[in-house]
């Protein structure tokens, strides 16, 4: 078939177009049949109020209409924009310190260092979620060094505290985050041309101008990948939040997806929840669209 749309296509040897869209045939349809269809499935829900079983009512946009004037669910996003400090932020410019220290230094068994700063990444969240529960506790890790070290007065039981909870779980999102950007900036640091950082060198740039005119423009697109990969990651967490603290205490440690599971599986409002669903989908587009559209504008290639 592959050799009759080649000789179809009267163009040069190779693979035209319609090839091309063969090979990604069975993915794109994988993405229709269990991304696009159960997403318009929710929509259709979310216009309706159902309790899972029996006939749905038709209730149209009211189930919009009450979950956007629910100062609830302000709270939970304010806490999710929160967690994009710890969950993306942070760990980026951890990231961005370590490639910019290996990008003046060379470090023997880097690939190593790689393997276990990338191991979290192959971790089930629920395993990391239950370790650090342990870590937290009264007497895990993060309180017994506190009483090793003379400093007995600052433990606390940190999942619990009505203060800490939040940035708690926020500290987790960094340490698990920081490593998958930092492989992502040592792999750009290495495609950047090394004449670059030499002339910069040669001009009398300190490591501060070094970073700012070298490093920091060679990993323009890492960054973006990074930073649209770990916003949707704290704006849709939830399996590490409802392990750990299960969006206490009260509800400070509540996001969208946190509230979503409770109406829709708790208080069985499927429309509400569903509803919640598509604000935090079209939320997660959004914001992605802009920090693509910020990462290109900043890039004399893409302006070409």
């Amino acid at each position: 078939m592959i050799s009759r749309l080649t000789a179809r296509s009267g163009g040069p040897p190779g693979e035209p177009r319609l090839v091309g869209y063969l090979y990604v045939a069975p993915a794109f349809v994988a993405f229709l049949l269990f991304g696009i269809w159960p997403f318009i499935q929710t929509i259709g829900i979310s216009l309706t109020e159902w309790r899972g079983v029996g006939e749905a009512e038709w209730v149209g946009l009211d189930n919009y209409a009450q979950v956007l004037t629910d100062p609830d669910l302000y709270s939970a996003f304010l806490r999710s924009f929160i967690l994009i400090f710890f969950y993306s932020l942070l760990p980026i410019a951890i990231g961005l310190l370590l490639a910019a220290l290996l990008s003046r230094i060379r470090i023997r068994g880097l690939a190593g260092y790689r393997v276990a700063l990338f191991l979290p990444q192959t971790i089930a969240m629920v395993v990391i979620a239950i370790a650090w529960v342990w870590i937290y506790s009264q007497n895990g890790v993060v309180n017994e060094f506190l009483r090793l070290i003379g400093l007995e007065g600052l433990t606390r039981a940190w999942l619990g505290d009505f203060d800490w909870a939040l940035p708690a779980i926020g500290l987790v999102g960094t340490w698990l985050n920081a490593g998958l950007a930092m492989i992502f900036f040592v792999a750009g640091v290495q495609k950047i041309p090394l004449d670059l950082y030499d002339a910069a060198r040669v001009d009398g740039a300190g490591p501060w101008a070094e970073f700012r005119a070298v490093t920091l423009p060679g990993l323009r697109n890492e960054i973006v990948v990074v930073l649209t990969i770990t916003v949707i990651f704290a704006l849709r967490n939830f399996d590490l939040i409802w392990v750990t603290t299960r969006g206490g205490p009260g509800d400070e440690t509540t996001t969208p997806s946190v509230m979503l599971y409770e109406l829709g599986f708790e208080a069985r409002r499927l429309g509400s929840a569903s509803a919640i669903a598509v604000l935090l989908t079209v939320l997660i587009l959004l914001v992605t669209i802009i920090i693509v559209r910020l990462g290109e504008r900043g890039d004399p290639e893409a302006s070409r």
